[in-house]
């Protein structure tokens, strides 16, 4: 393959190789090891996680009145982009051989784009691989130009010098060239969020709703979306035998239903077992990355439990390594609309009815936890606020996205639940992590349609409509002050959620109608 057309002068190219032969210069020049189970673990080097601050959007004139500016999408100048970019191709160029992904983002043949990954290191490559749909034989050889193209020079560092870059690590994206520059992070996720954060853009100016949620479909058809942030439960709970998985992060909502964005599943492996959830631990063989894991050195037995190198250890594998993946990945419009919160402060009820300002509201203020080792510095978990329950990808402003969520609920009928998957018995530190078994049991109430006809009573604090009873779990874990041995101390800690809360939405306030602003807690 020629590369010349980029700069690139490098002449060993391997362009979407085999799993295989991924697996072998892996091995031979890339430090990695197979695993016990057939996958191949590989290291990131410093950066374990994203690095959310370093991300820059090109201002450019066809951008400028579009983007959320700010510190999600910090501007960064033609001129700095150029800088970046020559940087990565210099650093690619010293390189022996290099390795091409091009595959696809987005199931929806009408909605659906061109990427092309050129990277050093072949775990990158296997990974997008496995993160890209992809292309068969026939659709590779007429693939043609691609629309956006990342280069992957992430062994090599940014120029803080450089105006707007600020720091070492950098990834920057310009819409008007189709190009993505990663420097300073060897972290694979950033060329999966890159491509989410292209979506998240072009989609909305199509009318149509991107999202950063999972996605699921009963026996009769019924699909259920799950929104939150890493950790909070959406490639657990999605990933679910009774039913088909669509995908477990981003998707896309049209006039004639979701769609998966991508090709595979990215899931958190830290404390993963065969018994808390099987498919995932059964998706991790040949094929998968595993990116900081440990291992056994003599039996490469991976040991999920160890967090030595992070607590953000992942695995990467193709969708259809889940058994029930519904191929291709699409299906009709959400019946329930899941938003999955982590609670720390251990108030919020387990689950919740929302109304469709209630779910307005929360969408917007995108309540949960940051936990521990999914962004650089996070070591234990910590409140946080992300609109739309990923700030960090959205390139429109919040209220977009909540605006389009608001229709299509409205349109098609979705009901909306606020899930905690955080603390009960007290705040972190004092209470108890949700138990799976019993937010499983709740999920599995909601789709069965057995939850909506419980009777509720509203959460003095929250306004929220609060199931007295559900299907094996326990009626007393439902209401989250009797789990508190404290009341006192847990209507002091609503006290200074509900007042956090009110702070955040002030940001959104006045893009927000009367009765969203009144579906928030008192």
């Amino acid at each position: 393959m020629d590369l010349t057309s980029y700069g690139i002068t490098v002449t060993e190219i391997t362009r979407n190789g085999s799993r295989a032969k991924l697996y072998e210069h892996g091995l031979e020049y890339d430090g990695a090891q197979i695993t016990a189970s057939g996958a191949i673990a590989t290291l990131s080097g410093e950066k374990t996680g994203r690095s959310p601050k370093d991300k820059r959007i090109v201002e450019g004139a066809d951008t400028k009145d579009d983007i959320w500016w700010g510190p999600v999408n910090a501007p960064l100048s033609a001129e700095s982009f150029q800088v970046n970019h020559n940087r990565a191709i210099a650093f690619l160029n010293t390189k022996p051989r290099l390795y091409v992904m091009d595959g696809f983002a987005g199931w929806d043949p009408d909605h659906q784009i061109k990427v092309r990954i050129i990277c050093s290191r072949p775990y990158h490559a296997l990974f997008m691989n496995n993160m890209l749909i992809r292309p068969t034989a026939e659709e590779l050889t007429n693939f043609g130009e691609p629309d956006y193209v990342i280069f992957n020079g992430g062994e090599e560092n940014s120029l803080p010098e450089t105006p707007g870059v600020e720091s070492e690590t950098c990834v920057s994206l310009n819409f008007e060239t189709g190009q993505f520059v990663i420097l300073g992070t060897q972290y694979a996720g950033e060329m999966k969020k890159g491509i989410f954060t292209i979506m998240h853009y072009l989609m909305p100016k199509k009318g149509v709703f991107s999202m950063h949620c999972s996605a699921n479909e009963g026996a009769d058809g019924d699909v259920s979306l799950f929104f939150g942030l890493s950790g909070t439960g959406k490639t657990t709970l999605s990933a679910d035998a009774e039913r088909k998985l669509i995908g477990d992060d981003e998707h896309c909502w049209t006039d004639n239903g979701v769609f998966n964005i991508e090709g595979g599943c990215y899931a958190k492996t830290i404390d993963l077992s065969a018994d808390k959830e099987p498919e995932i631990y059964a998706a991790i063989r040949f094929g998968t990355v595993l990116e900081n894991t440990v291992q056994d050195p003599d039996t490469r037995i991976c040991d999920y439990t160890d967090c030595s190198i992070t607590q953000n250890t992942r695995a990467s594998y193709p969708i259809d390594f889940i058994p029930n993946a519904k191929i291709p990945c699409v299906g009709g419009h959400p019946k329930n609309i899941i938003l999955l919160t982590c609670d720390a402060f251990g108030v919020l009820p387990p689950v919740s009815k929302l109304s469709a300002d209630q779910a307005m509201y929360h969408f917007i203020n995108g309540y949960t936890a940051k936990v521990a080792g999914t962004e650089m510095g996070i070591t234990e978990p910590q409140a946080t606020f992300s609109a739309c329950f990923g700030a960090a990808f959205l390139v429109w402003h919040p209220t977009k996205y909540a605006e389009m969520l608001a229709d299509k609920m409205n349109q098609y009928g979705s009901d909306a639940w606020l899930v905690n998957t955080g603390w009960s018995g007290g705040a972190h530190g004092v209470g108890e992590r949700m138990s799976l078994k019993h937010t499983r049991a709740i999920i599995d109430a909601i789709h069965s349609g057995a939850l909506g006809s419980v009777e509720t009573v509203a959460d003095p604090v929250f306004g929220l409509a609060v199931p007295v009873s559900c299907p094996d779990c326990p009626s007393e874990v439902l209401m989250p002050k009797q789990t508190w041995a404290d009341p006192q101390q847990y209507d002091e800690m609503a006290t200074k959620l509900t007042g956090l809360f009110h702070e955040n939405f002030a940001n959104y306030a006045d893009q927000a109608s009367d009765a969203i602003k009144a579906a928030g807690p008192v």
